[in-house]
């Protein structure tokens, strides 16, 4: 059985190579190239780039007779999983959402819910003045674009990023080019070395970029957190690597 996953998260890595041995099985993984140098799984056939839209991705599941697709997408990849969602049910092909589990307060946390970029945006003038900005690089327009609100040329911006972003940074800046997974005793010393008094992030989950939020917590900063886009309703979703692979199993 051919099997495509739409992958570029710790979850997709992992699940690939858990299915490397299952018999019966012929995984691709697509990948979508917006990072220079992905993190490739160990053992899968790889596809990189774009399937040109809902469209495209339903030509190329027939084409290549895809029996399940498995979306282990980022949970912010909006896009990629209507797409995926379009193309699975015009090709009649069985879709999966792996999503890991958002992250839950805890006493101590200050958190700040925002529905967007643009309206954690908003946020910002109120509640710091020296921002640590982990939301990617190609959220940067709402901070930075002329749209942004204008308070925000006061804020300095610490800009955290996989790869150099492709638009302008905020006008007092310094940018960050680092991947996780990051350490608790690096994130501590990350918001003392540059006095941060404001964290924004994306509610992403995971174990590799959170302790910046425990970091932010025993500081006692606020914290920005935009909240995740639904999932293309209708589509059945699991948030581990072993219910994925349960779910693959009952289909050969």
């Amino acid at each position: 059985m051919r099997v495509l996953l739409l992958g570029g998260t710790a979850e997709a890595r992992q699940l690939a190579g858990e299915l490397a041995g299952e018999p019966g099985l012929l995984v691709t993984v697509a990948l979508a190239g917006r990072v220079a140098e992905p993190l490739r799984p160990a053992a899968a056939e790889l596809r990189v780039g774009g399937f040109d839209g809902a469209e495209g991705l339903a030509s190329w599941l027939r084409e290549h007779r895809i029996a399940a697709l498995v979306d282990a997408t980022h949970p912010f990849a909006a896009r990629i999983s209507a797409n995926a969602a379009q193309a699975a049910a015009a090709a009649g092909v069985p879709l999966l959402a792996l999503r890991r589990p958002g992250w839950t307060p805890v006493e101590g946390d200050r958190w700040h819910p925002a529905g967007s970029l643009e309206q954690a945006a908003e946020l910002l003038p109120g509640l710091g003045s020296r921002v640590f900005l982990t939301t990617g690089r190609l959220g940067l327009a709402a901070f930075a674009g002329p749209s942004a609100p204008s308070a925000l040329s006061e804020l300095f911006f610490l800009v955290r990023s996989v790869d150099p972003p492709r638009t302008p940074l905020p006008p007092r800046s310094a940018l960050l080019l680092d991947r996780g997974p990051f350490t608790l005793d690096g994130e501590r010393a990350l918001l003392r070395e540059h006095r941060i008094d404001l964290l924004v992030t994306k509610d992403s989950g995971g174990a590799a970029v959170a302790p910046k939020l425990t970091a932010a917590r025993e500081a006692g900063l606020p914290v920005v957190l935009v909240r995740r886009p639904p999932a293309p309703a209708g589509v059945e979703t699991v948030n581990d690597c072993a219910a994925a692979v349960s779910w693959l199993r009952r289909r050969v």
